[in-house]
């Protein structure tokens, strides 16, 4: 009854060497869900109706090798953008891709970001303050539930207050008490978070609980005053490669060190 990004391609990836026709109903209908399929049948599967809820695939005995470019990481990019969020200033995301991006490239400009493409990439620059908004994550094509800690992270900092409401996953605030060691003032009611915008963080000891929460902390202390401390980030090494160098090459001050 709930539509899965991981359920629809489990089923996708068991259904092209299936006997007979496969019919995956209220598929998940996401970029990723469209990469997956692409990249089977360029290896010999018959899959049809992916990026729509309901996808046909059509069962082979076999399938061949093929060189397929995985699509760009849209989650990523989407975190990297919500650094210049926080911080300010310009960067372009080489490599991303501005279609993918979708309503996430929306609510970024309604808080005040300008997002545009470029030939190499994405530009994002921020040029006056956060405006405060309102996000409700839902299933793609909607707001995406990985991106809703890194805009708390930079709506912490925005003019006015924010209305976050999380529809996808129970447990997803678990960021909000480590932010708030940081001065963020964000209440939770339920599956709505109220982030009424404060004029400064200040860096502290805090601890990554999962992977967009761990990236959203990253991002609330590199607009920190002092120091930031992210402890357990083996979480975020599940989704952000050379994180400290990529960000680093940005001009931040940021160091992974040992925990000797």
């Amino acid at each position: 009854p709930i539509v899965s990004v991981g359920a629809t391609e489990n089923a996708l990836m068991a259904a092209v060497l299936a006997k007979g026709e496969t019919v995956i109903e209220n598929a998940a209908r996401e970029p990723e869900i469209v990469d997956l399929a692409n990249c089977l049948n360029a290896m010999g599967a018959k899959i049809e109706g992916h990026g729509t809820s309901t996808i046909h695939v059509q069962g082979r005995t076999s399938l061949h090798g093929a060189t397929y470019a995985v699509m760009p990481d849209r989650i990523e990019a989407g975190s990297y953008a919500c650094a210049v969020g926080t911080a300010g200033g310009e960067v372009e995301l080489v490599g991303a891709d501005l279609a993918t991006l979708g309503v996430v490239a929306d609510r970024l400009r309604d808080a005040g970001l300008e997002v545009d493409a470029t030939t190499e990439g994405v530009r994002v620059k921020r040029s006056g303050p956060i405006r405060a908004i309102d996000i409700e994550t839902q299933p793609f094509p909607g707001f995406p539930t990985d991106m809703q800690a890194q805009f708390m992270a930079m709506l912490a900092l925005a003019d006015g207050t924010s209305h976050l409401t999380e529809t996808i996953f129970e447990n997803r605030y678990m960021h909000v008490p480590e932010l708030a060691r940081m001065g963020a003032d964000i209440r939770v009611s339920g599956r709505t978070a109220d982030v009424h915008g404060v004029t400064k963080l200040t860096g502290a000891q805090v601890m990554a609980t999962d992977l967009r929460a761990s990236m959203s902390l990253v991002l609330a202390g590199l607009a920190a005053e002092g120091e930031t401390v992210v402890n357990r980030i083996y979480h975020l090494d599940r989704g952000y490669e050379h994180l400290e160098e990529k960000l680093s090459g940005a001009g931040a001050d940021i160091e992974r060190v040992s925990s000797d």
